[in-house]
């Protein structure tokens, strides 16, 4: 299809030009001009394409989109977001621009999308599921327990967000099972660097990552090694109430854990006994977020 080139518009310009002063020496020294002007047989006409209309933009997504050719659907609703912006058309384009990225895996780029949907919309009534492709694109780039846990943290904001803003959607179920998962895997990062630094006798630091867990994951898995973890660090520093109070917490709440049976038994070796302390830190937080966790589950 012809079409304007402003470089090449402006090589003809300059030709043009030379042609005109070249013809004041005659009709020869027009004739050689001539001969080395490229453009001088080419013929230029306006075209405008016009629009294509706002459902058939739309309808070619969602064709794409069942044939599987996610940048395809991408492509055309953006083109619709573009051409029809500020309208109807364009909020249902944002969002299955950010569908169609999710789905091919482009998962930055649905975030973008997402976002983008949600500064526009916030009080629509796709929010929420705008508000779930952006926390199910961070969660599904959550990484293992080994790496950096920095896409764990945005996925637990998002997910706990949606939850709080939109309870009633469709998505919170989902939602609150993938928060808790995505706490396990917090807490496990947690537990390898506590354990890492036990095994390097660094006490103080290994203490640290396991009050993390005591105090921050105490519904995951993890919490019954974590607080066995603090019962072996105390007693290695000497702490001998704090360990005494991490077991007496074990006992209580996980009385057949194997984690208990440890703790009860690295205390016997000492000639001590589990035996909360109630001013410990371990026994005002793990009261408090499991009391804070009845009160929740009972309020649902």
């Amino acid at each position: 299809m012809p079409f304007a080139h402003p470089l090449r518009d402006a090589k003809v310009t300059v030709l043009r030009t030379a042609l005109l002063a070249a013809c004041g020496l005659g009709l020869a020294g027009c004739d050689a001009i001539d001969s080395i002007n490229p453009f001088a047989n080419e013929k230029y006409k306006t075209e405008v394409v016009a629009d294509v209309p706002a459902d058939k933009l739309y309808s070619q997504g969602l064709g794409k989109l069942e044939d599987r050719d996610y940048e395809g659907a991408t492509k055309k609703f953006e083109d619709l977001d573009k051409q029809y912006a500020y309208s109807d058309w364009s909020r249902k384009a944002v969002l299955m621009t950010a569908y169609s990225n999710y789905e091919g895996g482009r998962y930055e780029d649905a975030i973008t999308a997402s976002k983008r949907y949600l500064q526009r919309h916030p009080g629509s009534k796709d929010a929420a599921y705008a508000q779930y492709l952006l926390a199910m694109s961070h969660y599904k780039q959550i990484p293992d327990v080994t790496r950096d846990q920095d896409r764990s943290e945005k996925a637990l904001v998002a997910l706990t967000e949606l939850v709080q803003k939109y309870p009633t959607s469709e998505y919170a179920a989902d939602a609150k099972a993938k928060i808790q998962i995505t706490r396990d895997q917090l807490a496990g990062k947690e537990m390898e660097i506590g354990r890492y630094y036990l095994e390097r006798r660094n006490f103080p630091a290994a203490i640290n990552r396991f009050r993390d867990v005591v105090s921050k994951y105490q519904t995951t898995r993890h919490v019954e090694e974590a607080l066995e973890r603090l019962a072996e660090a105390y007693m290695a520093l000497g702490i001998t109430g704090e360990a005494q109070t991490a077991a007496a917490v074990l006992g209580h709440n996980f009385p057949d854990s194997p984690w208990y049976k440890d703790a009860f038994n690295l205390l016997q070796s000492g000639g001590l006994q589990p035996r909360e302390e109630k001013a410990s830190w371990i026994s005002k937080a793990f009261r408090g977020v499991i009391g804070m966790d009845t009160r929740t589950a009972e309020a649902q």
